[in-house]
């Protein structure tokens, strides 16, 4: 496998999950390697620019603070500085990644050297107007220069307001395709500067016109606080300039920019003439009528963007631009444009979306919700009517606008329109009828939902509908789940539901008609969750669903074949009829239906329920019974009232029963110094150890067969109290801790119970057991469930428990009383295998560092004694093996030279090695400077 192979695996999962990436890594590390591959002459430009994409993606995971953020800019400038001419795209990318840091790691807010050094080098790119002195094959890093410089303006407003002259010249001077972005950059930048002025009490005629000439540098502190974007409805709030400002100047710069705009591409003319209105509306003195040159053009646009950018200055402008016959020939154009053969669903939606929303010159409603303009009559909709051939959100966008058309006409027009919109909603039903789609029984109950909101009012309309329904689940059982929905939204949706009772009556009614002969448990199952809807109707009576079920489970064998699921289903029907305010009428034949199931199914969970159901019935008030099973907020039961309630006192009860949350941490763990080894070694102690030819590295490789052999290692805690908590907790009992991994590199860890703990007593040691499936270091997240001494359950959070890597390092597990020659010959075979490359993932690595010998030894003897595999007598040379759970190794061969001592590193899991350098270094740099590693 290549290196671009291993990188193209790792930028994969870095993008596809940074965080379970760098769980067995430390983004300062992956950064350092990034760049390090940056710089790497060797590789192609392809790899770099993949590289690139991470920090175009997730600067701020990578680069932690501004300080990193700078230092890897100051690094990717050097890489840009050194890339070859030819490689074009890769320098853009560059560009594109620095910007991307200098912003996101708050370099450019707090005005660091680099965003200063940065901005500097773009502006003097940009400078090169018409490729003069780079030439045309450098004109893409002159293009990413202006979108940087636009990227950079746009996230701290006014930065380039003490250029605009020069960025005008510039745009003047530039005749290649490149004038559409130093035009961009150029408005945005007169756009901001005018907000900012807007902000001031008192602005002259010097004032302004230095900001329109102003050759400066950049403006670092022109806004103390980030600049919102003008409001949409611009009449209310846009800030202004005060009035009597010479405005020529700005005339005949609007001037210029409208007459070069239509050089333009649609996205770039809309956003710019977007720049423009907000520009017209911030300062008195320029008049909307600079647009009016503009409009011809427009009107007849066939692009959407420039559309949308005509439909904004109309809502901002109105009367003041747009004359009542502009008015009316722009409906018709996107009435006309609503159903163009040539264009596609998504543009048509969007013309229709203007048509619901269009910005009337004089609005009777000022209310945000749907209102349809004056001028949409009946006549001009007529060729926007709904049919069955229509895809569903064209379709369904026709079928509301007509809805709206036909509600506002005069009452003969409005006749014959509904009429239509009726026999529509009632063809869709009858495809529904005919085994449509799903697609199409959506749309249909959508146009149902749409019809019903503005019909609904319409008595003789509503009740065929419920009949049509009716007729239509008779049939086809499976429309439960649409027919409840639409019930459901209507009700929630209209003051007054009387609608959606009417359809649920008539739905319980169809369920009682239905002869017995074509009840399936299929269809059992979709009325039950009708009838689980209609019982939370108070309006409606609940006596026949109740003689339904009797009769079904008498008559049946739905008893005897015990089936789960309908049984709960009957359990939820019964559920809300206990909830019902009519239970007083039914309490009789519900209590027969509760203990009929409760002795009859053959179900034991079941008929646990059945029978709780009954004793509620029987004991409890309706008040109680509605408190006992009131759901809460998230569909559980509610917090304030419990099955306990049973009881008189009920309310004290649940209390007790309720586990309250402490609002700080009540305990905590202190780490024990060493690990508990017994687990990992027991297994050893039965190998043979006898004769003096026996293969030892066999020895040590066969016990990997062995049944969880190695596979964790335990960690010892101190559980204790805090410093400070309430006198509460001093004493607590039957304490339950949980554990949650950070990361799934670890095997679930089993919960533990500590019987008690009181504060005047030593604190109980609690022994965690952890098995890794990677050895990397991880952060337990852990909980505690205990009660006090007044009988109340508490919940707590502990500070999170780290494990540090070296916590993970175990003995080289071989029996006790193995020779130390055994011992160096299983670390002499494990070594050679690493050096051929045995397995794929192993790897050999180099550490030094400078210290003298003293200094050597007692570095040796704090920290390796118990894995130390043999030393020299001269102590110039010593083998240390870590044993990392679950079949792990790390090999140290240290060896002091002359002027440094080199410690050669052998694992079988190359993606170990980050870690081992960090250990490496920890516990050397107190006695030394690392002066090289690899």
């Amino acid at each position: 496998m290549t290196i671009g192979d291993v990188w193209d695996q790792r930028i994969s999962a870095f993008l596809l999950s940074p965080s379970q990436f760098l769980a067995t890594t430390t983004p300062e590390s992956f950064l350092e390697e990034l760049l390090r591959e940056l710089r790497n002459d060797k590789a192609n430009d392809q790899l770099k620019i993949l590289l690139l994409s991470m920090l175009l993606e997730h600067p701020t995971i990578l680069c932690l603070s501004a300080t990193v953020g700078e230092e890897t800019a100051l690094e990717l400038l050097s890489v840009f500085t050194h890339t070859p001419q030819k490689s074009i795209n890769l320098k853009c990318n560059v560009m594109l990644a620095i910007t991307n840091i200098i912003i996101c790691t708050s370099c450019l807010a707090v005005h660091s050297k680099m965003a200063e050094d940065w901005l500097d080098l773009l502006f003097q790119n940009i400078q090169d107007t018409n490729d003069y002195r780079c030439g045309l094959t450098q004109q893409p890093i002159r293009a990413m220069a202006c979108e940087c410089l636009l990227e950079m303006e746009t996230c701290n407003p006014g930065l380039l307001s003490q250029k605009l002259e020069a960025l005008y010249t510039l745009k003047q001077q530039e005749t290649t395709i490149l004038h559409q972005s130093y035009c961009m950059l150029y408005t945005l930048g007169l756009k901001n500067a005018i907000r900012i002025l807007t902000n001031q009490k008192d602005v002259t005629d010097l004032e302004f016109k230095s900001v329109l000439g102003g050759n400066e540098g950049f403006a670092w502190k022109s806004s103390p606080l980030p600049l919102n974007l003008l409001p949409i409805n611009m009449m209310v709030q846009v800030p202004h300039l005060p009035q009597g400002l010479d405005c020529k100047e700005l005339k005949s710069i609007m001037s210029s920019l409208l007459e070069e705009s239509y050089l333009l591409t649609p996205i770039s003319q809309s956003a710019l003439l977007r720049e423009l209105v907000e520009i017209v509306a911030m300062v008195p003195g320029l008049s909307p009528a600079l647009f009016k040159s503009q409009l011809l053009r427009l009107f007849g646009t066939a692009e959407i963007e420039l559309m949308h950018a005509m439909l904004f200055m109309k809502d901002t402008f109105t009367d003041s631009l747009f004359t009542g016959e502009d008015e009316n020939f722009l409906l018709k154009r996107l009435v006309g444009m609503a159903q163009h053969p040539l264009l596609r669903i998504p543009e048509k939606l969007f013309y229709m979306d203007c048509i619901l929303h269009f910005p009337e010159n004089r609005p009777i409603s000022s209310s945000i919700e749907e209102s349809l303009p004056v001028l949409v009559t009946q006549r001009l909709a007529a060729s926007l009517l709904p049919t069955v051939f229509n895809d569903s959100a064209t379709m369904l966008c026709r079928l509301n606008l007509l809805c709206l058309v036909h509600l506002e006409a005069d009452e003969g027009e409005a006749d014959k329109g509904i009429g239509y919109l009726f026999d529509h909603i009632m063809a869709l039903l009858k495809i529904v009828d005919n085994d449509g789609s799903r697609e199409v029984v959506v749309t249909s109950f959508r146009a149902l939902f749409i019809f019903l909101m503005h019909f609904n009012g319409m008595k003789d309309l509503s009740e065929k509908l419920v009949n049509k329904l009716c007729d239509l689940y008779s049939r086809h059982c499976c429309l439960a789940p649409n027919l409840i929905g639409l019930a459901d939204r209507i009700q929630e949706c209209l003051d007054d539901p009387i609608w959606s009772v009417k359809l649920l009556r008539g739905l319980q009614k169809c369920i009682m008609e239905m002869p017995q002969l074509r009840l399936t448990i299929h269809n059992f199952s979709w009325h039950l969750k009708v009838l689980k809807r209609v019982a939370k109707e108070g309006q409606i009576t609940q006596r026949n669903t109740i003689y339904l079920l009797l009769d079904v489970l008498i008559n049946s064998n739905l008893c005897e074949r015990g089936n789960w699921q309908v049984g709960n289903a009957i359990l939820a029907v019964c559920r809300n009829l206990l909830e019902h305010p009519s239970i007083d009428q039914v309490f009789i034949e519900l209590a027969d239906l509760l203990q009929y199931i409760s002795v009859q199914y053959d179900d034991t969970d079941i008929k646990d329920h059945a029978r709780f159901y009954y004793t509620l019935l029987t004991n409890l008030s309706w008040e109680k019974l509605t408190g006992v099973l009131a759901k809460g907020p998230d569909g559980g039961r509610a917090k304030e009232r419990s099955h306990s309630a049973i009881i008189a006192d009920g309310e004290g009860i649940a209390n007790n029963l309720t586990v309250h949350k402490t609002e700080r941490h009540v305990l905590q763990f202190i780490k024990v110094q060493g690990k508990d080894l017994k687990s990992t070694l027991a297994s050893t102690d039965s190998l043979e150890t006898s004769g003096e030819s026996m293969n030892w590295l066999e020895v040590y490789q066969g016990q990997f067969q062995m049944p969880g052999f190695g596979s964790e290692f335990t960690l010892r805690y101190n559980l204790t109290h805090v410093q400070e908590t309430d006198p509460l907790f001093d004493r607590i009992f039957t304490i339950c801790l949980h554990f949650e991994m950070k990361d799934s590199n670890y095997a679930k860890v089993s919960d533990i119970h500590v019987p008690c703990m009181f504060r005047d007593r030593n604190p109980p040691e609690v022994s965690v057991q952890l098995k890794p499936f990677k050895p990397y270091p991880t952060t337990l997240h852990v909980s505690a469930v205990f009660t006090t001494q007044d009988g109340h359950s508490w919940q707590t959070q502990l500070p999170d428990a780290s494990v540090s890597f070296p916590e993970i390092f175990l003995p080289l597990p071989l029996p006790i009383n193995t020779p130390r020659e055994r011992k160096e010959e299983v670390f002499d075979s494990i070594w050679k295998a690493l050096a051929s490359g045995n397995p794929d993932k192993s790897a050999i690595s180099l550490f030094c560092f400078k210290t003298g010998d003293e200094s050597l030894a007692d570095l040796i003897k704090i920290n390796f004694e118990g894995y130390l595999i043999t030393e020299q007598q001269s102590k110039t040379s010593w083998k240390v093996l870590f044993f990392l759970p679950p079949k792990f190794h790390i090999l140290l061969m240290i060896k002091q030279a002359e002027d440094a001592v080199e410690i050669s590193i052998g694992t079988d899991d190359w993606e170990l090695l980050p870690f081992v350098n960090s250990y490496l270094q920890n516990i050397t740099e107190h006695c030394s400077s690392t002066i090289a590693h690899g």
